[in-house]
C-alpha cells in the first residue's frame, strides 16, 4: 500500500522538494478503476500551488511528489490508504477507498522553475 512512481520525463535530477518548499505543479487525477477524470490543473488554466510535506494535500502527493526533481513528469499510483481513504472526496466524485492515478509535473519548487 501506498504511493509508486512512473517517470514520464526525466527532472533536473538533483533538486528534489523537502518539507516546507512551496511547489508548483500540473496535475491530472483520474481513478484507477475506470480512469475517469476527477480533476485537473490544467483544465482549470492554471497550477497548482501548495507547501509540500506539511499535510496539506493527501499523503501520496506528500511523499510521491518529494521524490520528484524540478522538471519531472511523473504518474502517481496512490492507494486508498495514501488518498482519500474511506472517506472520499468531492462530494462523491472520489468514492471511498478509491485507489488513484495523477500525472504530475513539478514545475517550481519555491517559485525556482527549469532553467
Amino acid at each position: 500500500m501506498g504511493v509508486t512512481k512512473e517517470i514520464l520525463k526525466d527532472g533536473d535530477g538533483k533538486t528534489f522538494p523537502k518539507a516546507g518548499d512551496k511547489m508548483t505543479m500540473h496535475y491530472v487525477g483520474t481513478l484507477a478503476s475506470d480512469g475517469s477524470q476527477f480533476d485537473s490543473s490544467i483544465a482549470k488554466g492554471r497550477p497548482f500551488r501548495f507547501t509540500i510535506g506539511i499535510g496539506q494535500v493527501i499523503r501520496g502527493w506528500d511523499e510521491g511528489v518529494m521524490q520528484m526533481s524540478l522538471g519531472e513528469k511523473s504518474i502517481l499510483r496512490i492507494t486508498s490508504d495514501y488518498g482519500y481513504g474511506q472517506r472520499g472526496a468531492g462530494g462523491g466524485v472520489i468514492p471511498p477507498n478509491a485507489d488513484l492515478v495523477f500525472q504530475v509535473e513539478v514545475l517550481e519548487i519555491n517559485g525556482a522553475g527549469v532553467a
